[in-house]
């Protein structure tokens, strides 16, 4: 069946247009990524803003006319699943902001809670790939959360949210460009605080393998490669050392917003962000104790189309 999955993120709305077989299989027809900044202010506000919501619904529009032109020879629209997580979730105004999508750009737009993201990122991290025997960490970085998930094979076990993500630890500590030595200390020290508060030392202790979604991650292994467009085959699977994570650390940190918009690999979009994303991911493999992670293409996107194609999904259900 083909099915259409949307992403409303705090950083970014991205777009999925697969068809998905009986066997579980995902053959993608569409793939985009606009960075809307939707939680941009959430942290201290408390709310989203007005400018910000447009931003996604500009980018909505958008796809609404993709998933048109992929409409099926009767014409009807195929089932399809807008998520929405972190910034949405925290924000007074979120469920205004989902019944507002659901109403103007005919999708079936659902606020996750922590442990449906984290279910859906795991079985979207998991497929096209071999069952695995050792415990294994997917690491999600978004824009106002972190997602861990330890699994083994295709079943998730410990899960967790976190309330650190790369908007909201940039608006909470960087106010300088380039960032202050001291900022990015701080910035550090924050993270390592909530990761481990959050994450157990047994729930820790087993894990042997680490899976990174998201555009943190995919940044990191197209800035690594110096890739020139953006080639997802070669970001997909892409081994990601920690130490690359530091080098690009300091690279980064180093360049003020403009420079780092002319970075090769990187999307000028994640400009403003990509230096909290590269301590996050840094402090998420140092709390594993992990030497290096796998970067994956397969996310949430992959997760909510083989949801919709399942038929305890949330198409037609109050369950994800």
């Amino acid at each position: 069946m083909r099915a259409a999955v949307v992403d409303i993120g705090t950083n970014s709305t991205r777009l999925l247009i697969a068809d998905v077989g009986t066997d579980g299989g995902i053959t993608e027809s569409v793939r985009r990524s606009v960075v809307t900044r939707l939680g941009a202010g959430v942290d201290a506000e408390g709310s989203l803003a007005q400018d910000a919501c447009e931003r996604v619904l500009s980018a909505l529009r958008e796809f609404g006319a993709e998933i048109d032109a992929h409409k099926p020879g009767n014409g009807a629209r195929y089932p399809n699943l807008a998520v929405m997580t972190s910034a949405v979730r925290d924000a007074r105004n979120g469920r205004g902001f989902a019944e507002r999508i659901r109403r103007e750009c005919d999708l079936d737009a659902r606020i996750l809670t922590g442990e449906e993201e984290a279910r859906m990122t795991f079985l979207g991290a998991m497929s096209g790939r071999p069952s695995a025997i050792q415990p294994t960490v997917v690491i999600d970085i978004g824009g106002g959360s972190t997602e861990f998930i330890v699994g083994v094979g295709r079943t998730a076990g410990f899960h967790v949210s976190l309330p650190a993500g790369v908007v909201r630890m940039s608006e909470r500590h960087i106010h300088s460009d380039p960032p202050a030595t001291a900022e990015l200390q701080a910035l550090a020290a924050d993270t390592r605080a909530v990761y481990l508060a959050g994450l157990p030392a047994p729930e820790r202790a087993p894990v042997r393998r680490g899976i990174a979604v998201a555009g943190t991650a995919t940044s990191a292994a197209a800035i690594d490669q110096e890739l020139d467009p953006y080639d997802p085959e070669r970001v997909h699977g892409y081994p990601l050392l920690l130490a690359t994570v530091e080098m690009l650390l300091a690279r980064l940190a180093d360049m003020d917003e403009a420079q780092r918009r002319a970075v090769v690999g990187l999307d000028p979009g994640r400009a403003p962000t990509i230096v909290a994303g590269m301590i996050l991911l840094s402090e998420a493999l140092r709390a594993f104790d992990l030497d290096e992670v796998e970067v994956s293409e397969h996310d949430i996107l992959h997760g909510g189309a083989l949801s919709l194609a399942s038929s305890s999904g949330p198409h037609g259900s109050s369950d994800i």
